[in-house]
């Protein structure tokens, strides 16, 4: 149990955090911001454009959240602070201490998440986002370890309360998956996840091996921001091939029954995007050519190009061996991030989605190997 000054220099600590976090908020500037957005809904012709009020509505509440939060830690904070005073004061049984000192460990890792989301300032950082996932060399057993990996970042969407759909989907008939392409729905989608990028491995004992050896598998995670309905990014309609097939997997029976899939292939890269959850082909065009949009984008800021008309070559989703995790389930359970050293022992927690660790940890080294 830690002493009574200790926890003053906790608290001291987590104040100094605080104020970092608002001297990049600004929560006297946030609230007036606040104030002025309310007023903006308030006008009768806000709803006209739907589309741009869903999107300010969107940038109101996660203001209000921000302002929320940050003040809550302060009043948190002098809570802590004034029952020590307290305790002191009237020499109150130390089981007090202990209860402290509880909430202070809590608080002092809400107040780290905290600050890493204030520190998301990307451009594209708040946009929803695509996440790919493709499955390496190794047959069952990767295309196995794709569809665990899709299951674990689908668990992790659902504790984070991001809306999440399937919109492709490539299943491999003896089991598990070749790709998959999720849309993810929620506020820093991107910035959360752009650090999932990577090839990420798998070492276990083959439940499809009968000698009950040891395989490893890889599986590739690429993740795009959704660009938003006014970044223009030009493209040369006769750059695009357009194929329409038959739907697999995603959507239900009905997708089946009619070419409604439809895959868009950007001639010059070589870049493949493609959808096929939607009921109709238009719907799934519509989805191809965002998810193609922000893979070109991508690829035009990593070349540092000004125009895609400048990008030549065929590009994969990532290169094989710039893996970024293991997950080890033998000889012993370790899930371990080789860009920050972060890991976890507890396998089945990580592929249940808790994989918040990994991305905090990734995310406050600035996002850097």
């Amino acid at each position: 149990m830690a002493e009574i000054y200790e926890l003053r220099e906790i608290i001291e600590e987590l104040e100094k955090n605080l104020n970092m976090i608002g001297a990049h908020l600004d929560p006297d500037n946030l609230f007036l911001e606040i104030k002025n957005i309310e007023k903006e809904t308030l006008k009768e012709n806000f709803w006209d454009d739907s589309q741009k009020a869903q999107e300010i509505m969107s940038d109101l509440s996660d203001k209000k959240d921000d302002y929320k939060t940050f003040t809550n830690f302060k009043d948190q904070l002098k809570d802590q602070s004034d029952l020590i005073d307290i305790i002191e004061q009237t020499n109150e049984e130390l089981d007090s201490l202990v209860d402290i000192e509880d909430s202070l460990s809590i608080l002092k890792k809400e107040i780290s998440s905290f600050k890493i989301k204030t520190e998301l300032d990307g451009e594209y950082d708040k946009n929803n986002a695509y996440m790919v996932i493709h499955a390496g060399a190794g047959g069952l057993e990767a295309t196995d370890w794709a569809e665990m990996l899709m299951r674990m970042y689908t668990r992790f969407f659902e504790r984070r309360n991001f809306k999440f759909d399937i919109t492709d989907l490539n299943n491999e008939e003896a089991g598990g998956i070749k790709s998959a392409t999720i849309h993810i729905k929620g506020s820093y989608a991107y910035g959360y996840l752009k650090g999932e990028r990577g090839v990420h491995r798998l070492v276990r004992i083959s439940p499809f091996d009968s000698s009950k050896r040891r395989h490893t598998s890889f599986a590739s995670i690429d993740i795009f921001p959704e660009l938003n309905d006014d970044m223009s990014v030009e493209i040369d309609p006769k750059d695009l091939r357009i194929d329409t097939y038959r739907a697999s997997g995603a959507g239900g029976q009905h997708v089946n029954k009619t070419d409604s899939a439809v895959r868009i292939t950007h001639i010059p890269t070589g870049v493949i995007a493609s959808s096929q959850a939607e009921r109709s082909q238009t719907q799934n065009k519509e989805t191809a050519m965002k998810l193609l949009l922000a893979k070109l984008t991508q690829i035009k800021e990593e070349e540092h190009r000004e125009k895609i008309e400048d990008i030549q070559g065929n590009y994969t989703q990532i290169a094989w061996g710039s893996q970024i995790r293991s997950y080890v389930f033998h000889p012993y359970t370790l899930v371990k991030d080789h860009r920050t050293n972060f890991e976890v022992g507890n396998v089945d927690s990580v592929m249940d989605g808790d994989i918040n660790g990994f991305i905090d940890a990734y995310l406050a080294k600035g996002g850097k190997e």
